[in-house]
Formats: C-alpha cells, sequence, structure tokens
C-alpha cells in the first residue's frame, strides 16, 4: 500500500499550495479517483470548486478540459461531431471535450435533461456514441461536476439515474477565519496555481486499482455494508434507497480509504466515514419527512446508530 500511499500525499501536498484547509476533500476525491469514479460537488459560488479541479489535473500531469453547462448547450458540444471533409469525400469525427482525463462540468444543473444525459454513457461505459460510431475513452477518465444549492432559476435538476453514476456527492463549505486569513495572505501575488507542476505520473492511475482490490475486508465489514445499504430501501423517510451500485461504491471506496492511510485491510471507521459522501445522493427523502425537517444525513446517522455490527470475527 506504500505507492497508493505516498502517490496520495504527493499529490494532496501539491494541490494545498492552491486550496488550503480542505484535506479531508481532497482525500475523499483521491479516493474516487483510486476507483475510477465520478465526483459531483456541489456548493456556493467562489469556494474553489474549479480551482480543485484545475490543481489536481495539473498535479497529476494529465489532460484538463472545462464546460460550462448553459440551456444552450448541446449533446454534441460534450461529446465531439462528424463532419463531412471534402478532401477525403468523407465524414470525419472531431472530437468533444469528453475526451479528456479530467473533465469538469461546471453548473451541470444548467445543462439540458439532453446534454446532461450524453454524460451518463461517458461516465458509465467510458466511451461515447456519435451518429452510430463508439469511440473509447482514454484511461484515466474522471468527470467532476459542479452544481450551485442555493440558485435554481433556469436549472434541470438531475435525474436519480444520472446522480447515481456519481460516486461520490461532496462539499467544499468555507473555510474558517484563520484559514480564510491565510489564503488572502497566500494569493497577494501571483496566484499559486501559476507555478504549480505535474508531480506523479497520472496515467498511472489504472495501474494502482489492483492494489485496491486487494485490500482485505472481513465477511463481517462487507455483510455491514450491504445491511446498511439495505436499510436505506426499508426506511420509513425514504421513497428510495440506493442501488446495488451503491453498494459496490461503498465497498470500493473502503478499501481505497484504507488504502490512503497505508493499511491492507479495512475498518468500520472506514465505511462509517464513507456513508454520507458515497450513499446520500442516490437516496430520495419523502416529501413529507423533508417538510418535517428530516435530511438525508440524519437518516443515514440513524441507520449507522441502529444497524449492527459484530466486530467479534474482525482482524
Amino acid at each position: 500500500m506504500e505507492n497508493v500511499q505516498q502517490f496520495t500525499k504527493d499529490i494532496i501536498d501539491n494541490v494545498e499550495k492552491v486550496i488550503i484547509g480542505k484535506r479531508e476533500t481532497l482525500e475523499l476525491m483521491l479516493v474516487a479517483l483510486l476507483c475510477e469514479g465520478h465526483v459531483l460537488l456541489e456548493d456556493v459560488p467562489g469556494v474553489g470548486k474549479t480551482m480543485l479541479a484545475r490543481a489536481m489535473a495539473i498535479s497529476l500531469g494529465v489532460d484538463f478540459k472545462r464546460i460550462q453547462c448553459t440551456p444552450d448547450l448541446l449533446p454534441n458540444d460534450v461529446t465531439g461531431v462528424s463532419i463531412f471533409d471534402q478532401k477525403v469525400q468523407g465524414f470525419t469525427f472531431i472530437p468533444g471535450p469528453a475526451f479528456t482525463n479530467i473533465l469538469l462540468a461546471d453548473e451541470i444543473n444548467r445543462a439540458t435533461p439532453r446534454t446532461q444525459s450524453a454524460l451518463l454513457e461517458a461516465m458509465g461505459e467510458r466511451q461515447v456514441t456519435v451518429d452510430g460510431i463508439t469511440h473509447g475513452l482514454e484511461r484515466p477518465f474522471f468527470v467532476m461536476a459542479t452544481q450551485n444549492p442555493v440558485e435554481y432559476e433556469g436549472t434541470f435538476p438531475l435525474p436519480e439515474a444520472q446522480l447515481d453514476r456519481f460516486f461520490m456527492k461532496l462539499s467544499m463549505g468555507y473555510l474558517d477565519e484563520a484559514t480564510e486569513a491565510q489564503m488572502l495572505l497566500n494569493l497577494g501575488g501571483v496566484h499559486p496555481i501559476e507555478g504549480l507542476e505535474a508531480v506523479v505520473n497520472g496515467r498511472s492511475l489504472p495501474d494502482l486499482s489492483p492494489q485496491i482490490w486487494n485490500i482485505h475486508v472481513d465477511d463481517t465489514l462487507r455483510d455491514y455494508i450491504v445491511k446498511l445499504v439495505f436499510a436505506t430501501r426499508n426506511h420509513k423517510d425514504l421513497v428510495l434507497g440506493a442501488s446495488p451500485r451503491g453498494s459496490l461504491a461503498l465497498y470500493r471506496a473502503s478499501q481505497a480509504y484504507a488504502a490512503l492511510q497505508g493499511r491492507d485491510y479495512i475498518l468500520p471507521d472506514d465505511v462509517k466515514r464513507l456513508v454520507v459522501p458515497v450513499i446520500a445522493h442516490r437516496c430520495l427523502v419523502h416529501p413529507e419527512s423533508a417538510l418535517r425537517g428530516v435530511t438525508m444525513p440524519k437518516i443515514l446517522d440513524n441507520i449507522l446508530e441502529t444497524t449492527p455490527l459484530d466486530i467479534g470475527e474482525l482482524r
């Protein structure tokens, strides 16, 4: 696990030259990267979502592209388009922004459902189909989508099917006073991202996956993950519980998180730490419960408190 731990430490230390006070968020982003998943970052404007994506791409030394989602954005603006080439008397495919390693879909909920769905195949299958022809995407392929939780005019909420495609849903939040004062000091001259350089070979990310798969998961913890997910499907305050994809995501995320800590086995605390970012966005709170102030994090906290874990046989 030393390779994974050093790999992620180098990235975090480098990104923190630009983004300070958000180490926990950076760790979770890297968990998603190691699992070849995608992240939905929901937060207010101005907290550094775009800068985080840029800093991550530079640190990895991989290609980065950004899409500013608007209502007039078309699916072909994401996947690419075939045009007729007079010289060859045939159609030539012009790749869209999806053909990159890290794709930032900024304010994804401002794009129309038709354009949002253009990302589904890319995120799920790592390929796009244009004019009946399928084009594979390079690995690693990581989508980081952002949305604003306080402005809903002119937006199109993501459907449950697309939310389920995201490995995690994260929020950066505001800095505390001392950290924000330090940020102002750091940004007093040239922006730190201008001097940022690659510190790892990001194209080796897929090669780290087998190390993640080999992280030991005790049978008791595997059963515990399933119990937690099944509890969301039977909860009285939920219309929709987590899918089997959610179970697998929580399982893989726990393995990757353990590798970040330098362990070759997962602990119950790993699972508990990851339940909210991995599971919350895959569930749907009953409207009547929401009116009573019931939130998804509160429901998951209750599930964690009431779901038994037999730790007698754990290593």
